[in-house]
């Protein structure tokens, strides 16, 4: 659906290089990396925005290089949704109707139909500086699908939502595509929103694409330092046991250690937990014994902010990293016992 063959963008001192992508039609795929990337140039040189220094950009099999924005049949809603203030919520979302010359019929049917799938029918005469920031995104989706686009760019859309509210359109997001089935290139610095929304994962670092695969490649097979560096070095065990539980759970042995996971029936071969998701205590903490274990610590490494710690469980070498401070609060040193806690929500399974 969306070719990208060697793009290379010179914005200042910027230089977005060799940047070549394929995304194939109806699929969910992700733009995954930090601040300063090159994330949101990527994405207006894909709809048209930037100039292009070389490379080419193909969308349903034409070539749109050389194409003005307004001929891609694209969808961007940037990252501030860039609402029209002086037009009213169904305003806003005709507005590109209005431009392509849509008939009054069509424009009223796309409005019903958009604003029963968003949930946005109670809003259509509202002011927009009215809105929450959850009503605004919505919007925003409405009046970039009002115009039938073939390719839907999203730019850190959940950004500057809070944590429920982003829970919540992260959902919504998922439904949308589902039943739409609309080809989305979404940009993120969130690991976590990648994860849930990502059918592949592209990493964009310092502006070239470091690897591109679906989540569980990019979680448990970094490719890079800088890759492992965004998604948190990756403590990978190899199951080589499991035990149903029922109701949705199963446990499983690694090397010497068990741990409970949720179940969806499919056998589980490899399991990960982020150095960043594994709470570390001197003390045994309170509460039910279920993925705490006990380690051995062997090695604690200062980095930056944070201590690295290098424990043994069982027959497997674990990764943690803490705040100095708690480290020295903690006051733990190598060869001594310690207790950590594998935060199941975050582990994931391959």
């Amino acid at each position: 659906m969306l070719k990208v063959k060697g793009l290379e963008v010179q914005l200042g001192s910027f230089l977005l290089a060799g940047i070549s992508l394929d995304i194939e039609r109806g699929e969910y795929f992700v733009l995954l990396g930090p601040t300063g990337a090159g994330k949101t140039i990527l994405l207006e040189a894909i709809a048209g925005l930037q100039r292009l220094k070389k490379g080419d950009i193909w969308i349903d099999g034409l070539n749109v290089t050389h194409l003005p924005a307004e001929k891609r049949r694209i969808a961007y809603v940037p990252q501030d949704y860039v609402l029209f203030p002086f037009l009213d919520v169904e305003g806003n979302i005709t507005f590109g109707m209005r431009a392509r010359g849509c008939s009054k019929t069509v424009m009223e049917e796309r409005v019903a139909h958009l604003s029963s799938l968003l949930g946005i029918g109670p809003l259509l005469r509202r002011n927009v500086r009215s809105l929450s920031g959850g009503e605004r995104q919505r919007v925003a989706l409405a009046r970039a699908l009002a115009v039938e686009p073939s390719l839907l760019l999203l730019d850190e859309p959940l950004s500057s939502l809070d944590a429920t509210t982003s829970k919540l359109l992260r959902l919504e997001l998922k439904r949308l595509h589902r039943e739409l089935g609309l080809t989305t290139l979404h940009v993120t610095h969130n690991l976590f929103e990648a994860e849930e929304l990502a059918d592949r994962i592209a990493v964009l670092n310092a502006g070239k694409i470091e690897q591109v695969g679906r989540p569980e490649e990019i979680f448990f097979y970094p490719q890079s330092d800088s890759v492992s560096d965004l998604v948190g070095t990756q403590n990978v065990l190899h199951v080589d046991s499991s035990r149903p539980l029922g109701h949705g759970l199963i446990e499983v042995s690694c090397g010497g250690i068990s741990l409970v996971l949720p179940h969806d029936g499919e056998e589980i071969r490899r399991i990960a937990l982020s150095s960043r998701d594994l709470f570390v205590s001197k003390e045994r903490p309170p509460g039910p014994e279920v993925n705490r274990i006990k380690a051995t610590l062997l090695e604690a490494t200062p980095y930056s902010s944070l201590v690295r710690l290098r424990m043994q469980a069982g027959k497997n070498i674990l990764l943690a990293e803490v705040s100095a401070e708690r480290f020295e609060e903690m006051g733990i040193r190598p060869g001594e016992e310690i207790f950590l806690i594998f935060k199941l929500r975050r582990i994931k399974v391959l």
